[in-house]
């Protein structure tokens, strides 16, 4: 199975693209879509999702054209956008209920999924009560729980994990890798951490263009070359360019700052480049 986008193009306005000229090609795995707010990770799953239309550009599932046979990918597709809405007065299991049949799901079938996507998802004890009565983090959870609902094939996750604790993030990452093994699974986010630990390639995005695409290893070669960290002083701020200050952080009492050059220093000892770094990094830069 085989995600084809060539040359795909979202514009808004006379000169405002939410998308340019993207090119992405996915086949079953985790592909994580890092970038910060505003650039253009939403539009793009949309129009992976058929959501919306490109303006330009081509999006195929193996050689079908899902632009204009959007049935074909959304029959075959889980999604949970951005901003996902439930209804309230209904129970977990009963919207559920609703979505898969929504998805054609109906009798023993649908039973035992939503048995076992609210069982995957630590929401068996509460799958009876009211959605109103739930957490952000436990709507967030029947979220992801519906988009997995039908077995999709394709799995597009925009900003899954917020709102979740830290075991069910985990949880959440170890559910994605056993669907990887034969789906192909995009993760939109701003967060690292949601990507560094499972996904297969990264891609980076700004404004509206994927600026790298790789996997985690290759895009921290080709990005940053040596991380240092100093402790802050006065006279530091004229000797180190604001875009090369990867970020400032407190370590046993001081402000410690880490930040990134091209050429080794024989005074200090480099530290490893993270995927964070290279995020950064990028995000600093003019690229």
């Amino acid at each position: 199975m085989n995600l084809t986008l060539s040359k795909v193009s979202k514009t808004y306005a006379k000169n405002k693209h939410a998308n340019k000229n993207v090119d992405l090609v996915c086949k079953p795995g985790i592909f994580g879509l890092l970038g910060p707010n505003g650039a253009g990770k939403t539009t793009l799953m949309k129009i992976i999702a058929t959501v919306q239309k490109p303006s330009k550009g081509t999006v195929r599932l193996n050689d079908v054209d899902i632009v204009n046979n959007p049935e074909v990918m959304r029959e075959k597709l889980g999604y949970l956008p951005q901003m996902f809405g439930t209804y309230d007065h209904l129970t977990g299991r009963e919207f559920l209920a609703y979505v898969a049949a929504l998805k054609g799901l109906s009798g023993k079938i649908m039973k035992q999924r939503i048995d076992s996507v609210l069982a995957e998802l630590n929401l068996s004890e509460v799958a009876g009560k009211k959605i109103l009565t739930y957490s952000g983090g436990m709507k967030q959870r029947i979220g992801i729980a519906q988009a997995i609902l039908n077995d999709p094939k394709i799995l597009i996750f925009d900003e899954p994990t917020v709102g979740l604790d830290p075991e069910e993030r985990v949880r959440f990452r170890n559910l994605i890798s056993e669907l990887a093994q034969d789906s192909i699974v995009l993760l939109s986010t701003h967060i690292v951490s949601d990507v560094d630990s499972v996904a297969d390639q990264v891609l980076i995005m700004k404004q509206g263009e994927i600026i790298r695409q790789g996997t985690q290893k290759a895009i921290v070669e080709q990005t940053v070359r040596y991380i240092y960290e100093v402790e802050q002083t006065p006279e530091l701020s004229s000797t180190i360019p604001e875009h090369r200050i990867i970020n400032t952080m407190r370590k046993q009492n001081k402000m410690v700052v880490r930040y990134w050059q091209e050429e080794p220093d024989a005074n200090l000892s480099a530290h490893t480049p993270t995927l964070e770094d290279t995020y950064l990094v990028l995000s600093k830069s003019k690229v």
